[in-house]
């Protein structure tokens, strides 16, 4: 009785766990897949199908960045076997002491998951490796594209691509390790539209580490998207001729078309070529770049500040009209200087008194004292200086002052116009009149503004009292439109039939004050010199300039660091642009000759310190 009553005991016992045999098989094969997909990660694998970044062509249809095959080898670390070390770095060009580094580097990132081991391989290098990749297991090739540009046109307008920081990844899941992303221009403010979308493959390697296809005849795959293509309003022709009239010399130029906004050249000198920024010597390129005096990676156009000089009394005599205390006919007097203040600030020599036109073509600064004075200080309107001056302030912000204008170019920076706020924490509250802050009536004083503010400006007296915002693309395939935003106009809070009379200044400017040299036969050029105070060096040269007169197609702002007077370099530089735009051709070959082969040089260490005595 005893040895059946065992029996029973043992049988229950085997059938138990065979029992528990057959459910942790079934639970393994059947429901848990975490085996299986690490068998299948022995025979697959997963590689991300990187789209095409969209094609960039000038207003005309030229090829501004494209793309080139390129490829990274990846390595998955705990796949890696017993390799030829020596034959691996003799094919990538490569030390041991980098193969190690670089191992090193995977093994920390994940040793079970692939990461790039080798960057932008060209393809000789890849059609060497091919022959070669089964002697390394745990290394395979992933294709990828670089950017790449014809030519060496609009570094900072078109930006450049780099690899993504940890950062962004955490903030985007889009993007992983690895991945690229546009850094700076347009590469950065269009990168969604650039970049595509991603895509999968899942591939089946045989032992060796060789692809034998794709799996299940790719019924897991999923399809990259190209990016989109992208057209640029940049003129190919106007930005090379712009970056040749600038070299040598430090500064920008800006042009637009005052009708659509659209940005026709962005020029800031010193540059550099984009291909510099491109392939596995980026780094070194960009340490060499980031450490040159001349800050060529530097967007002049965009973030560099400057007084505007002059130019700023075309503002400052719009402002007057608008409120009533400057008209056509209104005259005051010029001793050399402002009469009101013993001759400061002081002036050149020209005839007295001079009414609204002939102050704005001959440059008068005793004129604009007299009306940005008349504007702050007219008591039948504000009860003090501090309404009076807010009132101008307000003025000057809308016409994109001080303020950023919110173009498609990233890293726009706003400018300044000083504040209530700023004069009282300096002189005190109630310390300071209108006197005190009159170079603010020539563009001076604490006013900073960028190139590309100074030539929307002029888009707003060009259209007489509008803008749209300017921007760098007119078109996004396949729609072909730019976005809607950049299709609003914007106007400042003067009206529009004030504009004549700073058009007729701006005019006579040229025909007979102080940027003759701007003259040309077959068109109408309105312009405007200035030469903005640089307290390290020899002034900065200034001009901006609109044409024809009627129906305008052109306006350009155009700043040379140390170039002394308007007159010297902008406006030879300005004025040429204009002609190239409007005609395709230079007929003054002399003038041409000259901008193109002068020379300005920054200043000197010793002259800043003389600068700073003074």
């Amino acid at each position: 009785m005893i040895y059946s009553e065992r029996k029973y005991v043992i049988i229950g016992i085997f059938i138990v766990v065979a029992l528990a045999f057959i459910a942790r098989l079934f639970y393994v094969q059947v429901i848990n897949d975490s085996y299986k997909l690490s068998a299948n990660n022995n025979v697959l694998r997963y590689l991300i199908d990187y789209p095409a970044r969209g094609l960039v062509y000038d207003r005309n249809g030229e090829l501004l960045i494209y793309n080139e095959a390129a490829y990274d080898l990846m390595v998955t670390p705990k796949q890696v076997k017993v390799i030829d070390t020596n034959d691996l770095c003799k094919v990538l060009g490569i030390t041991i002491a980098q193969f190690k580094k670089k191992m090193l580097a995977a093994r920390i990132y994940s040793p079970y998951k692939e990461s790039i081991f080798e960057k932008q391989i060209q393809a000789e290098t890849y059609a060497k490796l091919q022959e070669k990749l089964y002697k390394f297991p745990g290394f395979f090739v992933q294709s990828r594209t670089l950017r790449k540009y014809p030519s060496s046109l609009a570094a900072h307008i078109l930006g450049y691509v780099g690899e993504v920081t940890e950062k962004k990844t955490k903030a985007n899941p889009y993007y992983k390790s690895g991945d690229y992303i546009g850094i700076s221009g347009l590469e950065s403010s269009y990168e969604i539209e650039l970049r595509g979308k991603k895509g999968l493959k899942v591939m089946m390697v045989d032992v060796f580490n060789r692809p034998k296809g794709h799996f299940k005849d790719g019924e897991y795959d999923t399809l990259a998207v190209t990016g989109k293509n992208l057209i640029s309003s940049i003129s190919g022709r106007l930005q090379k001729y712009g970056e040749a009239l600038l070299k040598n010399k430090t500064g920008s130029i800006v042009a637009i078309d005052p009708t659509t906004g659209e940005i026709l050249a962005c020029v800031t000198s010193p540059t550099y070529d984009p291909n510099l920024l491109v392939g596995r010597d980026r780094s070194k390129n960009y340490g060499a770049l980031a450490s040159d005096p001349g800050l060529p990676l530097f967007n002049r156009a965009l973030r560099a500040y400057y007084p505007p000089g002059s130019t700023f009394k075309l503002i400052n005599g719009l402002i007057g009209e608008q409120e009533g205390v400057t008209f056509r006919d209104t005259r005051y007097p010029c001793r050399g200087g402002y009469p009101v203040m013993g001759g400061k600030p002081k002036c050149h020599a020209h005839s007295s008194p001079m009414d609204l036109p002939g102050a704005v073509a001959t440059s008068c600064n005793s004129y604009f004292c007299y009306v940005f004075r008349s504007i702050v200080d007219n008591r039948k309107k504000y009860r003090n200086i501090v309404s009076g001056f807010s009132t101008w302030r307000e003025y000057v912000l809308s016409f994109g002052v001080g303020k950023r204008i919110y173009s498609d170019l990233p890293q726009e920076l706003s400018g300044n116009v000083p504040t209530v706020e700023h004069y009282n924490k300096i002189f005190g509250k109630n310390g300071w009149k209108s006197s005190t802050i009159v170079s603010l009536s020539i563009g001076q004083g604490e006013l900073d503004i960028t190139p590309l503010q100074m030539a929307n400006i002029m888009c707003i007296i060009a259209n007489r009292g509008y803008y749209y915002t300017p921007h760098i693309i007119k078109g996004i395939y396949p729609s072909k439109q730019c976005r809607p935003e950049y299709k609003q106009k914007h106007f400042c809070k003067v009206a529009s039939q004030h504009f004549d009379n700073i058009i007729d200044g701006m005019q006579g400017a040229v025909d007979h004050g102080t940027s003759t040299t701007a003259k040309m036969k077959d068109y109408i050029v309105c312009g405007k010199t200035g030469t903005a105070q640089n307290p390290h060096g020899k002034d900065h040269s200034v001009f901006v300039a609109f044409a024809p007169r009627n129906n305008p197609k052109i306006v350009v702002a155009v700043l040379v660091e140390n170039g002394g007077w308007g007159a010297t370099w902008a406006v030879p530089i300005g004025s040429l642009m204009i002609e190239k735009y409007l005609a395709d051709s230079i007929k003054r070959i002399e003038l041409e000759t000259r901008m193109l082969e002068g020379i300005v040089l920054p200043p000197t260490q010793s002259d800043r310190i003389k600068a700073n005595k003074k």
